[in-house]
């Protein structure tokens, strides 16, 4: 969209003036007429301003980009928040996996891509974890991140081979010292939420417990089920069914209050102090990122959260909305990118 500027400028005649009736120069604020055109001539080639820009956002496509492969909680969440803006805004908001590298290669795609709203990043508890657990990146995730809106975060928890003789923490952890490196945690892989769980458990109260690391949560449940480990964190939507069949034993959950989706399970944190672990998802945006986009999306995800539907659909995923300002997003991913930073030095982790 341009802006053009017409000036109709009535032509007189000239005539040389006499050297005593030359115009004074113009005071200052003042243009003489030619070069008020040449400025208005210039303001009708001036790109939109970001403010213009945002007013009319979305005007085409937007991506948010899982990094992650279809099909998994991310995926499903992105889909849900992308829906709903699609229907609010009245542009498509494609959903686009790019999974690989830990979560690496679709962060860095959206990090490298232009602060125009059109691109976002479906970021999760993995890009706070990564901080700390690559030497190298291409990136800083707080640095090179806009925050826009916090959407979801459920809580792990602790679930154990029903044969092992523990049916609540201090049973397990009496157990554990009595038996040092016989009890084997499983899982997910190195910087998923449910290994650094497993060492910050491990930190807080001095077990000697190996861990086995999987390709995914999937594997690592299998070989629960099957025995050859015996305890684990996982989501809550990755294992419930099997706690509510009684495949496998929920001994707490890792957050400061009871889960209102599973209000009988007790909290870890009133026998573990600090022991509080989860997985979150929200949406970031590359820095520089115009404010009033940002604000707009978070704006538009926000009153996503607040319908009674969309937050019965994402209980249904045992994955509780947390609605909330950029800058309170903001401050929630530093806090718990320091949180896990210290979990990982003490462990000794590195990726591959």
């Amino acid at each position: 969209m341009k802006t053009s500027l017409r000036l109709a400028v009535t032509p007189q005649r000239r005539s040389r003036p006499r050297v005593n009736d030359r115009p004074k120069r113009p005071s200052s604020g003042q243009h003489p007429r030619r070069r008020f055109l040449g400025l208005a001539a210039g303001f009708a080639a001036l790109p939109i301003s970001r403010v213009a820009r945002a007013q009319t956002y979305p005007a085409r496509p937007v991506r948010i980009i899982v990094a992650f492969a279809a099909g998994g909680l991310t995926d499903i969440a992105a889909r849900l928040i992308g829906q709903s803006l699609s229907e609010r805004l009245g542009r498509s908001f494609l959903i686009e996996n790019r999974p690989g590298g830990n979560n690496n290669i679709g962060t860095e795609a959206v990090v490298r891509a232009p602060a125009d709203g059109y691109t976002l990043l479906m970021a999760s508890s993995v890009n706070a974890i990564n901080a700390s657990l690559y030497e190298r990146l291409g990136y800083d995730f707080i640095r090179d991140m806009a925050p826009v809106a916090r959407i979801a975060d459920t809580p792990l928890f602790m679930v154990v081979d029903p044969r092992i003789p523990a049916r609540s923490v201090p049973e397990f952890i009496a157990y554990a010292r009595a038996n040092p490196g016989k009890l084997i945690l499983g899982s997910g892989g190195i910087g998923t939420p449910n290994t650094v769980a497993g060492e910050l458990f491990k930190m807080k109260t001095g077990l000697d417990l190996p861990m086995v690391q999987y390709r995914g949560g999937a594997p690592a449940v299998a070989d629960l089920l099957g025995g050859h480990v015996q305890a684990m964190f996982d989501v809550i939507a990755n294992s419930i069914e099997h706690v509510r069949a009684g495949r496998l034993r929920a001994l707490a959950i890792a957050s400061a209050t009871r889960s209102e989706l599973l209000p009988d399970i007790p909290i870890m944190a009133d026998c573990v102090p600090g022991m509080e672990a989860g997985f979150w998802v929200g949406i970031t945006a590359p820095k520089n990122t115009p404010a009033a986009i940002v604000d707009k999306l978070n704006k538009e995800i926000n009153a996503t959260l607040a319908d009674p539907r969309m937050k019965a659909r994402f209980a249904d995923l045992n994955f509780p909305v947390f609605p909330g300002s950029p800058a309170e997003f903001g401050q929630f991913i530093a806090e718990d990118t320091e949180k896990w930073r210290k979990v990982v030095k003490f462990a000794g982790l590195k990726a591959d």
